[in-house]
């Protein structure tokens, strides 16, 4: 039996690569967009060549299913009886499965799915564009390289996090922080722009703008920037959480600027653009600062069908690369779940505890930025937090937050839940029903410039 399941499984990835194939070569048919019904779904463009020009693939780090259903009950209006599409609604055209290599099991982490997603091949957790026998893979932008495409990358993490590091460099371990913004000088993407100026040291950015980059540090200075190369890096580690400078837009205005860079090339480009920090938020269990991440996400996604709708030549692939937290959309044996208290919240958990620490008379303070008012029993638990330090409160504050929304979290970590597929564009339609990530990869390699 062993053996006929991987003979099935060779067979059945030896049928999708020659489908591939016999799409690939259908260069002048005009086959898109999913086959839907116009009256339900908004879904762009219907009408285009089969292969695109421009590819872009966006990641909800950590965003599976869950996280896009408590976006469209955050999003509702309440004064309507309907309950409104969001984009990921009417983009939804799959799913995906995204188990690493079996080393590893069953549950992925970011590098290894990153992998997959990169180089459509699987690896262990931790991988970063490597094999299990750690050697290096061939990446989506380093075949649009040799084609002569832009590439580029813009994330609210830092620049060489698991995500885009997967895609612009190799190493042995996620965890060589250093080694990977080293690697990017050799990577000759076009922009890279997001968090990570740690890790950059003097003589690195040196070398970087010895080879043409300019390097800015102030969403300010990107209007300054006409064309690539272009190293931003915007913070020490993670870029700002949403929720506390909700009018900054950082991601959509990254991605717009990445767009306006990479088009420049007449060849075409290829861009990731990754809503990072929905997973930062996931680990904490922190469906406030999650919610907030989730709106920018989706705004950046808006900024790129608004370009996919104008250009008509360029792929948009929208998923996720794992699910964090095991998010609830209720609890407690409770019907209910209630995404207005989450709109009061005006400030992260960290951001309350570290304001809460240093007032004396922290009680009100903390009640006006939660949007309610703790109970005394509520208090005198966030009292005994708040004397252990910032992490302790934080955590509190956000169980508080979670009891008031009846929000429910099963783990600090990841779940092997397949993830939500959406796309619009040429080759659209390939990446309905269910796929592995892996063959997400191979489908984006196989609409690449012959």
């Amino acid at each position: 039996m062993h053996y006929l399941s991987i003979y099935t499984k060779i067979v059945s990835r030896l049928i999708l690569v020659s489908s591939l194939i016999i799409t690939g070569a259908m260069a002048d048919e005009v086959i898109v967009s999913p086959t839907v019904d116009s009256a339900v779904s908004n879904n762009v463009p219907t009408v285009g060549p089969s292969r695109p020009k421009n590819i872009i693939i966006m990641i909800g780090d950590g965003m599976g299913p869950a996280y896009t259903t408590a976006y469209r009950y955050y999003k509702d209006n309440p004064e309507t009886e309907e309950i409104e599409q969001t984009v990921f609604d009417r983009l939804l055209v799959g799913m995906a499965s995204t188990y690493p290599a079996s080393v590893s099991g069953y549950v992925t982490d970011s590098a290894a799915s990153a992998t997959a997603l990169s180089t459509g091949v699987k690896s262990y957790n931790g991988a970063i564009a490597v094999d299990i026998e750690k050697r290096p893979l061939t990446t989506l932008m380093e075949k649009a390289k040799t084609l002569g495409l832009s590439t580029g990358v813009a994330v609210t993490s830092q620049v060489n996090h698991a995500t885009p590091a997967a895609f612009l460099a190799h190493n042995e371990s996620r965890r060589n922080y250093i080694d990977i913004a080293e690697a990017y000088l050799s990577s000759d993407a076009d922009v890279i722009l997001g968090g990570g100026q740690q890790y950059f040291t003097p003589t690195l950015l040196e070398q970087f703008s010895a080879k043409g980059y300019q390097h800015i540090t102030e969403f300010a200075q990107l209007e300054s920037v006409t064309k690539p190369k272009v190293l931003g890096l915007f913070a020490d580690v993670q870029l700002p959480w949403v929720i506390n400078d909700n009018q900054a837009h950082n991601l959509s205005h990254m991605t717009q600027k990445a767009l306006d860079l990479l088009s420049q090339n007449n060849q075409g480009f290829v861009l990731l653009v990754e809503g990072s920090l929905i997973d930062w938020a996931g680990h904490s269990n922190d469906i406030a600062t999650a919610m907030g991440e989730m709106d920018e996400f989706a705004s950046a996604i808006e900024v790129v069908e608004q370009f996919v709708r104008q250009s008509k030549n360029t792929l948009m692939v929208v998923t996720a690369d794992h699910n964090t937290g095991g998010l609830s959309i209720g609890a407690n044996d409770k019907y209910e779940w209630n995404p207005q208290v989450l709109h009061k919240v005006k400030a992260s958990p960290d951001a309350i505890a570290t304001c809460a620490i240093a007032e004396d008379n922290w009680q009100p303070l903390t009640a006006t930025l939660l949007g309610f008012t703790p109970s005394d029993a509520q208090y005198s638990q966030l009292q005994a937090a708040r004397m252990q330090g910032n992490e302790p409160l934080s955590v509190a504050l956000r169980k508080l937050i979670d009891i008031q929304s009846n929000t429910g979290w099963t783990t600090g970590g990841h779940t092997a839940m397949d993830v939500q597929v959406f796309a619009a564009g040429p080759g659209a339609r390939l990446f309905s029903g269910h796929q592995d990530n892996i063959d997400i990869a191979t489908k984006m390699f196989s609409l690449l410039p012959q």
